[in-house]
């Protein structure tokens, strides 16, 4: 009798399978119309126009940002416009319990989250008073190592659940960071451990200069997931309202204890990296930023909110204002924080007795900071 022929699994067949499933998420389309009623979220249209009111706000903190930067008013600067509805539909469905660990794009969420404006301001010139946290605000530093902060989010988040609190740990890196060991390191630990814990690849096509294409032959970073056996979910990330709805959804199931999430959100700088000498016009095209320009967050949910009638240019107009008003103040504010000093460094160092080295130190540039 013949021996029975097993069956041979086809792995490039299961791949496609896999890669199938990963559609992307969107509830506005470019002209902000509705095209996915089923999913808009239940925000009632004082916080429509709240969200509406931190983008904006948001848009000219950046556009400030660079100003002050090219004044040497700033330090390290990573400009975030087209990135609002990423990063601010995504915090607009935290918690204040949460804990956000960001990449250095990702101030936005930070001082929304509840860090003074003066002190990001002083985190961009490398003062230490810029990374001392107010009590209560839960956030951490943003990370300038790359990636990093994914390892650091599993450790929050593995406390949180420890401690059994209805929390979550939140982190950004960008398209660049998922190709790094930390990020697979950190969502297979989270998965492992099942911890409530939110993970966002903020592809904005370009890891400084190199383009996304060469970062994985994955067709999506959000089903690097399955790997960590974890859910993986591919948003369009010019999207406000699906970017909020899948951020709500994955904290709901992980305070619940559904464990973590890898969310993908495609979107775009319309910048350069960081101020620190990129030029983007040797490795974009007009015609790419052109496309990418007609599916800007601000567009589009600007013409959502004024098809409802609770948007115009007159709010518009006040928060621009606004914005303006208290980015002055908080620059004033950090430019009146006394300059740091070698010798600060030291004595914060360590909270209790200083090291034999240490206290040589000390002795040294005190010497010198009194001349």
């Amino acid at each position: 009798m013949a021996a029975k022929k097993t069956k041979q699994i086809d792995p490039e067949k299961v791949l496609k399978t896999i890669e199938e499933q990963f559609e992307m998420f969107q509830i506005l389309n470019e002209e902000g119309e509705v095209v996915n009623p089923d999913a808009v979220p239940d925000l009632t249209d004082e916080e429509l126009v709240e969200l509406m009111s931190r983008m904006v706000y948001t848009r000219i903190l950046d556009q400030r940002s660079i100003s002050l930067n090219r004044q040497g008013r700033l330090g390290f600067y990573a400009p975030t416009a087209g990135q609002e509805a990423s990063q601010l539909a995504s915090h607009f469905a935290l918690e204040k319990e949460d804990f956000i660990l960001p990449g250095y794009r990702d101030v936005p969420q930070i001082v929304w989250h509840g860090l003074p404006l003066w002190q990001a301001f002083l985190f961009s010139r490398g003062h230490f008073v810029g990374n001392q946290i107010p009590e209560g605000v839960n956030v951490l530093p943003p990370q300038i190592i790359i990636g990093a902060q994914y390892i650091q989010a599993t450790g929050v988040a593995l406390g949180i659940q420890k401690r059994g609190t209805k929390a979550v740990a939140v982190t950004y890196t960008g398209d660049g960071g998922s190709s790094q060991g930390d990020f697979y390191e950190g969502i297979n630990f989270a998965g492992a451990f099942n911890v409530p814990a939110i993970f966002f690849v903020q592809n904005n096509q370009y890891a400084i200069s190199t383009p996304r294409e060469l970062q994985t032959s994955a067709k999506t970073i959000a089903q690097k997931a399955v790997a960590a056996g974890i859910p993986g979910v591919l948003v369009d990330g010019m999207d406000p309202l699906a970017v909020y709805a899948a951020t709500k959804d994955a904290r709901e199931r992980a305070v619940n204890g559904g464990g973590p999430t890898l969310i993908e959100t495609i979107c775009y700088r319309f910048g350069p990296h960081t101020m620190a000498g990129d030029d983007p016009t040797r490795y974009r095209t007009s015609d790419t930023d052109s496309e990418w320009e007609k599916k800007d967050p601000l567009v589009r949910f600007r013409k959502y909110m004024e098809g409802k009638g609770i948007w115009n240019e007159e709010k518009e107009n006040e928060v621009i204002e606004r914005a303006k008003e208290e980015i002055k103040e908080a620059i004033k504010k950090a430019d009146a924080t006394p300059k740091q000093k070698v010798t600060d460094l030291i004595n914060i160092m360590h909270e209790s007795e200083l090291p034999l080295n240490l206290k040589e130190q000390l002795e040294i540039y005190t010497a010198k900071e009194s001349k």
